[in-house]
């Protein structure tokens, strides 16, 4: 790794970083928003037990459709239970498999839950006895009661939390600072330094889980790379990162998403993001095999990678000299796709950000990224991000 020059760190041993660069990411900082004190882990070990324990104490196993038999307490409207083949024993549904549940045979949920219990299970039972499929794979949870965390279709290829985090800790240890991947640091605003050194707390902390999914989200921090100078000499500095996802009762996909990185906020939005990739797998048939020989090697490659060709990528583009003139600007972003107001743009934000119109790839990618952070749309982002990294991708 390059080493960071003794003349950007500071006295607390953070960096000095240009986070107006590169795209901002901001998938994070969604998870850390929305994420409640019990769902919060302080390290890897302690997200493994806890989701580890549940999967040991649930069974799945794959059921007639037409064998299930819903039944509603007179005493209790609102109480809708399940009678599994095999079992006497009543299985409960959580909000979650409830909606699962009507989706599988056709019915709207949201409707169904304004029913009184039995008119409801009355549509349900209607509903699984005549279900196309005929059957279902249940994931049941002794918790004081039977719980039924998820139903899904038969061929549903379930990946449990505990196996993902399991394959991170494989290369990240407690993810607490035992190995070169960790919790993020903090940026601090107000004099653009990056601190990797910070307590990991519950309002720190990156490590998620709740009953329906786990997010992971672990950066190499205190080993930043140099890649190229910015405008006033000072080193480029990144460090990678990597975060990944997973649902075993089939709230989202199986994902992971490796790349380079020049800051988080206390907010845990990604600043100065460069090199994104991503691999998603869905929970089909194969999704096991896909995880095991696909996702989790991908994951390891990524940790134990050399930054060289991402270091080489970025000094390419930056030596790549593609416009002297405004008539070479204005005909290297039209021939690719950009409208007249979005070139203008686009120059316009290099000028502004770098005190000079751009030459280079870099600086083209650059700008684009930085028009692509004040569009308000998702969709209008993602795709000017999406034409920036191309553009890099092919300077390389």
């Amino acid at each position: 790794m390059t080493q960071v020059l003794d003349a950007t760190r500071d006295r607390s041993g953070g960096y000095k970083v240009d986070f107006s660069r590169g795209e901002r990411i901001g998938r994070v900082s969604s998870e850390w928003f929305s994420r409640p004190a019990d769902e919060r882990y302080l390290s890897l070990s302690e997200l493994f037990e806890a989701v580890h324990l549940r999967t040991e104490r649930s069974r799945t196993r794959t059921v007639e459709s037409a064998a299930i038999w819903i039944e509603a307490s007179r005493e209790d409207a609102e109480r809708l239970t399940m009678v599994l083949p095999g079992s006497e024993i009543p299985v409960t549904p959580t909000h979650w498999s409830f909606g699962q549940l009507a989706s599988l045979v056709g019915a709207p949920a949201a409707y169904l839950r304004q029913l009184p219990a039995p008119l409801a299970g009355i549509n349900l039972q209607y509903g699984l006895t005549s279900h196309r499929a005929e059957q279902v794979k249940t994931l049941e949870i002794e918790n004081g009661r039977i719980e039924l965390r998820a139903v899904t279709g038969p061929d549903y290829g379930r990946i449990f939390d505990h196996e993902l985090v399991a394959a991170v800790q494989r290369i990240a240890g407690n993810g607490t600072g035992d190995t070169r991947w960790k919790v993020p640091g903090v940026l601090d605003w107000s004099s653009g330094v990056y601190n990797p050194r910070v307590d990991i707390t519950k309002d720190t902390t990156t490590l998620y889980a709740s009953d329906r999914d786990v997010f992971l989200f672990l950066v190499d921090d205190l080993n930043p790379i140099e890649a190229g100078r910015l405008p006033d000499g000072s080193p480029d500095l990144y460090f990678r990162g990597f975060y990944c996802w997973n649902s075993e009762v089939g709230a989202k996909t199986l994902g992971i998403a490796s790349f380079y990185l020049r800051a988080v906020c206390q907010n845990r939005n990604l600043w100065g993001v460069e090199d994104f990739e991503e691999i998603t797998i869905r929970h089909s048939k194969y999704a096991a095999s896909r995880f095991a020989h696909e996702a989790a090697p991908a994951l390891t490659r990524f940790a134990n990678s050399s930054p060289m060709h991402f270091v080489n990528g970025i000094k390419a583009a930056r030596e790549r000299i593609v416009a002297r003139t405004d008539e070479d600007r204005n005909e290297f972003l039209r021939k690719r796709g950009f409208s007249k107001a979005e070139t203008g743009k686009i120059i316009e934000t290099v000028l502004t950000e770098e005190g000079r119109k751009p030459e280079s790839v870099f600086d083209f990618v650059q700008g684009i990224t930085a028009v692509a952070r004040d569009k308000m749309h998702q969709d209008a982002r993602l795709d000017l991000e999406a034409r920036a990294k191309k553009l890099l991708d092919r300077a390389t």
